[in-house]
């Protein structure tokens, strides 16, 4: 069974840096692409960042674009995101997701696992 649990968020204030983490269980990581996504209250769910099964390549939302840096381990099967410079508007619900392929982009519905999600909340 495929299980995705995420940790590392909490609360900072802007400007300061967080890594997120992503432990896969259950399946060959390897095989799988990643990305992360978010969900701020009243709004809906929307890309972030993704990785192709090897990291060789990768793809960032505009908004998080030069500060927000995605990564893997396939020998801990674990996925990252580094986040630094946060703001404000960086607040909300982060969620990891994988598919079984070698790549997908920033189409949530191309996701086959998603984790439960970890809070992240920047103050001003």
């Amino acid at each position: 069974q495929v299980q995705l649990v995420e940790s590392g968020g909490g609360l900072v204030q802007a400007g300061d840096s967080l890594r997120l983490s992503c432990a896969a269980s259950g399946w060959t990581f390897s095989s799988y692409a990643m990305g992360w996504f978010r969900q701020a209250p009243g709004k809906e769910r929307e890309f972030v960042a993704a990785t192709s099964r090897t990291a060789g390549r990768t793809l960032y939302a505009d908004s998080v674009k030069g500060r927000f840096t995605i990564s893997r381990d396939n020998a801990k099967n674990t996925a990252y995101l580094q986040m630094d410079t946060l703001k404000p508007e960086d607040t909300a619900v982060y969620y990891c997701a994988a598919r079984r392929a070698y790549w997908s982009g920033s189409n949530s519905r191309e996701y086959d696992d998603w984790g439960q999600g970890t809070q992240v909340t920047v103050s001003s």
